[in-house]
């Protein structure tokens, strides 16, 4: 596989050499270690897995250590037991990696987030080719050996990035708490500045729990599933420095909303939007199916690659801007792109990928199942005076079929679907109706290895660049270029 440097180079010392690669299992019987709950023992960590947690090896065990780091040694202490693995927490780290840094954090470790905030950011970097790589070794597709993966692209800064916080709402010991439930609970921690948000979304975030301390709004019980408040959405645009506000509700009833409006719209002018959301169900899903706007303006205005976007508050954006506007200049130059071409956006959202390259080809067709999402895709053309893209509700699975046989056969096809991959149906008609030109982005590195099993029956993977789109966490983006095997 291909490694190299990406531009953020440490100062200090040199570039480490990639992750270790997982030993191959032996085929001779194990036997199973007797272990318990709190036991501690020395555990040399040997790489980080999906999900950012240290992996290492207890008598032939395998062992994940959230907070752990490769090539340190440190005390594990037995948290849980599973049948083909353990988990632990560290008691004790013996020898520090060079890689571990001071968290800007306090809650990292504790609340989600922040899974590698503790970790070097050039190291993190190194880490999330390395994620993708697991992934190829797990699902093996043909020639996944062979593919290229290049370095991934981080950012100069990678800290106040998000553009959107999605924060629950509780009372604790009498006060207004505003922030994220530690790891594995539905405990909520009081959070007055995460790094990686946006300052705007902090300020107006803490701003309006200032405004709630002085109101009789009730704010949901959990427990009792009663009270009314639930959760507070702020996004903010970094284009125009509009915010977009969201109070998430049991119900419709809203005590002391007028007063609300009045205090938000004199503490905080740049709340330009404020919207409510009814969620009445007892679940861990935030959104509930209705919303109703409630003040200033229906949307706020982003800006990409020079194309502007009206998002209302459901609409899917990508949470780091900045690197966005990279991530679709990537997707642009993978494609290659003529203005002859028709193009497919599958899982087009608010039309963000297809506008953003409506100018260089003949015709865009996007879709999604969210009507909202589409109404806000073709009011976007417009708002660009585009005229040669629109989108439709509905499965790509079923409406590439119907294009192709009215005659409609796309040149290029761009697709980036949610954390479960392609649907198996589209799968099977993107390999009947093989267009020319194929990128796939991807924001989960083992559905998109499973996909590529089949993908790669009629394509060749050129490269696979990941862009790192949410810095201090595990996750990552990736873009795959194919070409056809003709």
């Amino acid at each position: 596989m291909a490694y190299s440097n990406n531009n953020n180079k440490r100062t200090s010392r040199p570039t480490r050499p990639p992750f270790k690669r997982r030993p191959q299992q032996s085929n001779q019987p194990t036997v199973e270690p007797t272990v318990e709950i709190g036991q501690r023992f020395p555990l040399t960590i040997k790489r980080l897995g999906i999900n950012g947690e240290g992996i290492g090896y207890y008598k032939r065990k395998i062992t994940f250590v959230p907070g752990a780091l490769p090539d340190e040694v440190v005390i594990a202490e037995v948290t849980d037991i599973e049948p083909h693995y353990l988990v632990a927490k560290i008691h004790k780290v013996r020898e520090f990696s060079p890689d571990r840094v001071t968290p800007r954090d306090q809650y990292a470790g504790l609340v989600g987030g922040f899974d590698l905030e503790h970790m070097d950011y050039q190291a993190q970097l190194d880490y999330k080719v390395d994620v993708i790589a697991q992934s190829l070794e797990k699902f093996k597709p043909r020639g996944f050996n062979k593919f290229k993966l290049l370095p991934t692209i981080g950012m100069n800064n990678p800290y106040h990035y998000r553009n959107k916080a999605q924060f629950p709402v509780r009372m604790i010991d009498d006060r207004i708490a505003v922030g994220m439930f530690k790891i594995g609970t539905h405990e909520l921690v009081d959070l007055p500045d995460v790094a990686t948000q946006h300052p705007a979304t902090m300020k107006v975030m803490r701003g309006i729990r200032s405004i709630l301390e002085t109101l009789s709004i009730p704010i949901y019980d959990e427990r009792a599933d009663s009270g009314i408040l639930k959760s507070i959405i702020v996004r903010v645009s970094e284009y125009s420095g509009e915010v977009q506000v969201t109070f998430v509700t049991i119900s419709k009833k809203f005590p002391q909303l007028r007063a609300l409006l009045t205090a938000i719209h004199e503490k905080l002018p740049q709340v330009t939007s404020i919207n409510q959301n009814i969620n009445p169900e007892k679940t861990s899903l935030i959104w509930g199916p209705e919303t109703v706007h409630l003040d200033g303006k229906k949307y706020i205005t982003e800006q990409i690659n020079g194309k502007f976007f009206e998002l209302s508050p459901r609409a899917f954006l990508q949470l780091n801007p900045k690197q966005t506007a990279r991530l679709y200049r990537e997707a642009l130059e993978a494609l290659d792109l003529t203005s002859a071409d028709r193009l497919i956006d599958a899982y087009s959202g608010i039309g963000t990928l297809g506008i953003a390259v409506a100018d260089k080809v003949g015709e865009v067709r996007g879709m999604d199942t969210v009507p909202e999402a589409i109404a806000d895709a073709n009011r976007n053309t417009k708002l660009n005076g585009i005229t040669n893209a629109e989108y439709f509700v509905g499965e790509a699975e079923y409406l590439i079929p119907n294009w192709v046989a009215a005659g409609w056969i796309p040149d290029a096809i761009i697709v980036d679907p949610p954390r479960t991959g392609l649907d198996e149906q589209l799968r099977t008609t993107i390999l009947d109706v093989k267009p020319k030109k194929f990128v796939y982005i991807s924001c989960n590195p083992s559905t998109l290895a499973r996909d590529l099993v089949d993908l790669v029956k009629i394509y060749n993977v050129e490269y696979i660049q990941s862009i790192d789109m949410f810095p201090q966490t595990a996750r990552v983006e990736a873009i795959v270029k194919f070409t056809r095997k003709d």
